[in-house]
């Protein structure tokens, strides 16, 4: 019978940890459900993008019998909780989002809200009539640039905590900076 293990085959503990530490950065990025930056950024927009122009129309279709603002908030409550589970489920590989995910995305539409709401209120006050054209240019924009910093706020915190554990390795201590006799280790995040 041959042996399982040829002779010239190296144990678990004759690999060097350089070697070891390139294995498990790979296997991170292989791991199902958790997927790379460029990847989630990518769907990210997909949904994120397709839930925001399906938000613009029917916030277009709703200012006739309210108020603009108050047909953006309704708008803007329904299109978080609907991106969050998307973004959950598919954008970062949490699976489920729970009631904390559903109240912390909540706190960056907030950010977002008010992000259209002033770049609308701005178009409207330089131009008192624009057209529907013109407030969808304005509020797409704004809800564009108000998405890339919601999905910084995303992946970073909201949904960083619900990664496998093998994702949390690529979680780093920074090098210890001194300032007097006080050392403070600062976590870098991975992307």
């Amino acid at each position: 019978m041959k042996p399982l293990l040829s002779p010239k085959s190296a144990t678990v503990d004759e690999v060097p940890d350089a070697e070891r530490a390139q294995a498990d950065t790979a296997a991170v990025r292989r791991t199902p459900g958790v997927p790379e930056p460029l990847a989630s950024f990518a769907r990210f927009v997909l949904f994120g993008g397709g839930v925001g122009v399906i938000s613009s129309g029917a916030v277009s279709l709703l200012t006739g019998p309210m108020p603009w603002i108050a047909a953006n908030a309704l708008i803007t409550g329904i299109a978080t909780a609907v991106g969050t589970e998307l973004h959950s489920r598919f954008t970062f590989g949490t699976g489920r989002a729970g009631w904390r995910q559903h109240w912390q995305s909540a706190g960056s539409a907030v950010a977002a809200y008010a992000a259209t709401s002033v770049a609308m209120l701005a178009l409207h006050m330089m131009q008192p009539s624009a057209g529907l054209l013109s407030e969808q240019a304005v509020y797409l924009g704004a809800a564009g640039l108000a998405g890339i910093g919601r999905f910084l706020v995303l992946r970073l915190f909201v949904f960083a905590g619900g990664r496998p554990r093998t994702a949390v390795r690529a979680m780093s201590l920074a090098p210890v900076r001194e300032s007097g006799a006080m050392s403070v280790p600062l976590p870098i995040p991975a992307l």
